[in-house]
């Protein structure tokens, strides 16, 4: 029997297939979890070298509210319950002044990376207020607390999961649900293939400790706020930013 502090909860993580989703997917295996990987594209998972077997591999597309329900619906055929979800799944966007943004990009950026988190909690809430128990923990970025030129539509998306988060954490306060995010600075993974040089170096350079976040060190952090240690904290968003974020 696997042990460990999420010994017998289930967890449900959004774009877990790869890069970060994948690492905090690992982690929270680690830590006992039955993990759950809705991802629109599972083709790039293998248990083989993720070192953990999910307990189900669903398909989903997070802006789709009819593939978000039958999603929650399989899942919970399957495993009985959601205790935990992490809102991973999300899309960088091109990088390009608003001038020049391309508005069918704007559309699917605010669809993936905002309104996909509103439609996964909305499926799940039902379920974690009847049993009295749930967390969820909404990925967002530290582009959302300042605003970063040339990716507004990102930006302003993950604004909005801070506002949202803070909206249901107190919609649900006493009920046994918290709800918290997670902003991190810029992270190695692959989708640096969708963002310009400058754009990444510009990014390493508001950091202080002068390097990138890891995903381990995002999966740490995301496995103690779901966890059985965090009990006060509801509506709050947590930084990994290497000292850029100081409020």
């Amino acid at each position: 029997m696997t042990r460990g502090p999420l010994a017998g909860r289930v967890a449900v993580v959004t774009g877990g297939a790869r890069g970060i989703g994948l690492g905090i997917c690992r982690r929270l295996a680690q830590d006992g979890a039955s993990v759950v990987i809705w991802d629109r594209d599972l083709a790039p998972f293998d248990a083989a070298t993720a070192g953990f077997a999910p307990a189900a591999l669903v398909p989903v597309d997070v802006a789709n509210l009819a593939s978000v329900e039958r999603a929650y619906a399989g899942t919970v055929a399957k495993t009985g319950r959601i205790d935990i979800l992490v809102n991973n799944a999300g899309v960088n966007g091109p990088v390009a002044p608003t001038w020049e943004y391309p508005p069918d990009a704007w559309d699917q950026v605010l669809a993936v990376d905002l309104t996909g988190v509103f439609y996964c909690c909305r499926a799940v809430i039902p379920g974690m207020r009847a049993a009295g128990y749930g967390r969820i923990l909404n990925i967002s970025s530290a582009a959302g607390k300042e605003g970063v030129q040339n990716i507004a539509a990102y930006a302003a998306a993950k604004a909005g999961v801070i506002g949202y988060t803070k909206s249901i954490a107190r919609e649900l306060v006493g009920s046994g649900v918290l709800v918290n995010s997670l902003a991190p600075v810029i992270t190695e993974t692959e989708l640096f293939r969708e963002m310009t040089a400058e754009h990444i170096a510009s990014s390493k350079a508001k950091i202080p400790m002068g390097r990138f976040l890891t995903v381990p060190e995002i999966a740490a952090m995301v496995a103690w706020v779901v966890g059985p240690d965090c009990t006060f904290c509801t509506g709050f968003t947590f930084d990994l930013s290497g000292g850029r974020a100081t409020y």
